[in-house]
């Protein structure tokens, strides 16, 4: 006989669980379980971007190269942290490595890529970009560092007035124009008025090759 009240009582559990879930009830005693769902979501939705970054990753591999990395943690207006982790390897601008050379005879400074910019174009990343699509929000002036011998990082929070659906970021020399070093697409980052986004972008760059 037990196993007759097993069905309808599966069945009151999924449905406590579930209107606990509608209801916020479990998202607020397990925030870490929410927070991770939604990073985990953000993550399967932005695979199709991934193919993209197949060049960055064969470079990694062998070691040579300009190997870019951006990351990004959303902060909501509540206090709420929403690690994505990385979000794209895409891509150094042509600009950006003409700027490189540039700095060889002292016509260009690269501590000044050190501002990001974020915002809403969807167009895929490419070498000849100068400029994101459609940039939103006040650039951030980043942290810079070294964390290892080769690599460069910095870290910039951009904080929002408005809502947006943030699908690129630009790593540029300046709080405004600038040149663009480099610029990745992603899935949408949904942000509301009082949100911010941490990005970090790192670069590594390899001897040999």
């Amino acid at each position: 006989m037990k196993q007759y009240f097993l069905v309808p009582l599966a069945a009151l559990l999924v449905f406590l669980v579930t209107g606990a879930w509608m209801n916020g009830m479990i998202p607020d005693l397990f925030p870490n379980l929410r927070l991770k769902m939604l990073g985990n979501g953000f993550k399967i939705r932005n695979l199709r971007h991934k193919p993209r970054s197949f060049k960055q990753v064969m470079m990694l591999a062998m070691n040579v190269g300009f190997i870019s990395t951006t990351y990004a943690t959303v902060i909501r207006a509540d206090g709420r942290v929403e690690d994505l982790g990385m979000i794209s390897r895409r891509v150094v601008t042509n600009v950006g490595a003409n700027a490189v050379a540039s700095a060889f005879n002292g016509a260009f400074t690269l501590s000044d890529f050190d501002f990001h910019g974020s915002g809403t174009g969807i167009t895929a990343e490419a070498v000849g970009d100068t400029a994101l699509v459609t940039e939103v929000a006040t650039r951030a002036t980043g942290t810079a560092s070294n964390p290892t011998a080769p690599t460069y990082r910095s870290v910039g929070t951009v904080t929002y007035a408005a809502s947006f659906a943030i699908t690129e970021h630009g790593l540029f020399s300046a709080s405004t124009s600038g040149t663009l070093f480099d610029r990745s697409v992603f899935a949408a980052i949904n942000v509301a008025n009082g949100d911010s986004i941490q990005f970090t972008y790192t670069l590594t760059v390899s001897s040999g090759g």
